[in-house]
């Protein structure tokens, strides 16, 4: 979304209320300062919103879909990141007024589901919350957190999640930063048992859950990248792209993806979360050395497949597999 996209369909939001509820985490609600109804949203919706610094990211709603007097979000406070969340946590006060996109969902939960498992890492937990309240609020399925942080005062929202109402649901581990303290994955993840699965946290972990889930139904694997594609961006280099049914060359610029550079030479893709998460724009690779940053491909097939809304050229250039430009 361009910056003027993004202000014409923005609304001016106020802030309720704001608290830390984890170490260098803080607790957000806005509202309408008129205090009229917000726009719907479904479970694992996020919106973008501009900090007090300009920079405009995306936040995950915490609260229950059936809320329409405010939406809630947790921010975490990154000292060395872009500078937005810094500005929030900082700048942002109770009585401010930001500008607010509308809710977005790239991360829904499917429908017709009985039997859910969702596992979390750190800030990661904000989406899978408020799956977690429609989930009990509908009451029709089960569902169990696995919830992974280095050390109690770093989880947020610890004390909802502890309440009874979530009694039986939620599995805390902390490993203090020690690898050889991580959770073992394997006997939550070996027997699928016809659950869906939605992970959201650090690369790593998401990285670690693909991996132990390659024997489960893709259409069952849910991924949050929560933005860890765009950490990439600053050693982008460009390259080029040859479509080899029509023969036409794209150059890529760094600031591009390769699904962006082809739409805007008049090549449809399909896509949709356009963050590695979903498979929609899998594109066969016919030659050429990818860098994959995707979270869907397995690593047998990366030989043969890339990820055209993250991935890149590792080295030289890449040859795909795509209808001719129309």
């Amino acid at each position: 979304m361009t910056t003027a996209d993004f202000e014409s369909r923005a609304q001016s939001l106020r802030i309720v209320a704001t608290a830390p509820i984890a170490r260098d985490i803080f607790r957000f609600e806005l509202a309408r300062p008129d205090g009229g109804d917000l726009a719907e949203f479904t479970a694992g919706a996020h919106v973008e919103l501009r900090a007090p610094n300009g920079l405009v990211k995306k936040y995950s709603l915490c609260n229950d879909p059936a809320e329409r007097a405010r939406y809630v979000i947790a921010v975490k406070r990154e000292v060395n990141g872009a500078g937005g969340s810094l500005s929030l946590t900082t700048d942002a006060k109770a009585g401010d007024e930001l500008l607010v996109g509308p809710p977005r969902n790239d991360f829904p939960l499917a429908p017709n589901v009985g039997n859910f498992l969702f596992i979390a890492g750190g800030i990661g937990v904000t989406p899978i919350l408020s799956m977690l309240r429609h989930i009990k609020s509908e009451g029709s399925a089960r569902a169990k957190l696995y919830y992974f942080t280095r050390a109690p005062e770093m989880t947020a929202f610890r004390e909802e999640l502890s309440a009874s109402e979530f009694s039986g649901q939620v599995v805390f581990h902390h490993d203090g930063g020690d690898p050889d303290k991580a959770f073992d994955l394997w006997p939550i993840l070996e027997k699928p048992q016809g659950r869906h699965l939605y992970c959201c946290g650090p690369r790593p972990l998401m990285e670690a859950v693909r991996d132990m889930s390659g024997h489960w139904s893709s259409a069952a694997v849910h991924f949050e990248d929560f933005g860890a594609t765009k950490a990439h961006k600053l050693e982008n280099k460009a390259f080029n792209v040859r479509l080899a049914r029509s023969g036409r060359s794209f150059e890529i610029p760094a600031d591009l993806s390769i699904l962006d550079a082809l739409r805007a030479g008049g090549v449809h893709v399909s896509s949709s979360c356009e963050r590695g998460s979903c498979g929609t724009c899998r594109t066969r690779l016919i030659s050429g050395e990818a860098e994959h940053r995707d979270l869907v491909l397995t690593e047998s097939e990366h030989a043969t497949n890339i990820m055209i809304c993250v991935s890149r050229a590792k080295a030289g250039d890449l040859v795909l597999d795509l209808p001719e430009a129309t």
